[in-house]
C-alpha cells in the first residue's frame, strides 16, 4: 500500500466515523406486560423507535396493539427498576405515542439513553402504574 492510499484510507475511515456519531442513535423498543415492575400477563404489545440526534433533539413513536393506552412517557430506570418520567409522549389516534416536537434530553438523560436506562411506559385503567414497557437499547 502507498502512503497516499494509506493516508486517503484513514481519512476515509475517520470521516465515517465522525459521520455515524454525529448523526445520532435510534433504539428499537419492544414494549411488553413482562417487562414491567412489576411484572403483569397482559397480551398487549407495543414496537417503536427512539432516536436522539447529535445535539440530543429526541424523535421517535410507539405503536400498541390490545390495550386501551391513557398515558405514555419515557422514563428513567434500568431494567427490573422503575424511575421518574422525562418525557410524556403525545397520543396520535388510538394506538399511536410520539416524542413532542422540539423534545431535548439533558446531558444526563442522555447519558442514560447511551447507557440504555431509560424505558418507554404505557399505562392504561387495568395497570395504571404501566401495561406494557420496553427498554431504549441504542444501536
Amino acid at each position: 500500500m502507498t502512503a497516499s492510499t494509506a493516508i486517503y484510507c484513514t481519512l476515509l475511515t475517520a470521516l465515517l466515523l465522525t459521520s455515524a456519531t454525529a448523526m445520532g442513535q435510534t433504539a428499537n423498543v419492544e414494549l411488553k406486560g413482562i417487562n414491567e415492575v412489576p411484572t403483569n400477563a397482559s397480551t398487549a404489545t407495543g414496537t417503536g423507535s427512539i432516536s436522539v440526534a447529535a445535539d440530543k433533539v429526541v424523535s421517535g413513536s410507539v405503536a400498541t396493539t390490545g390495550i386501551e393506552g391513557r398515558v405514555a412517557h419515557i422514563h428513567t430506570g434500568a431494567a427490573g427498576a422503575n424511575g421518574p418520567v422525562i418525557v410524556p409522549l403525545t397520543k396520535n389516534g388510538d394506538n399511536t405515542w410520539s416524542v413532542p416536537p422540539g423534545t431535548k434530553f439533558t446531558d444526563e438523560q442522555y447519558a442514560a439513553y447511551q447507557a440504555g436506562t431509560l424505558y418507554v411506559n404505557v399505562h392504561s385503567a387495568a395497570h395504571p402504574g404501566g401495561e406494557i414497557r420496553g427498554q431504549l437499547q441504542p444501536k
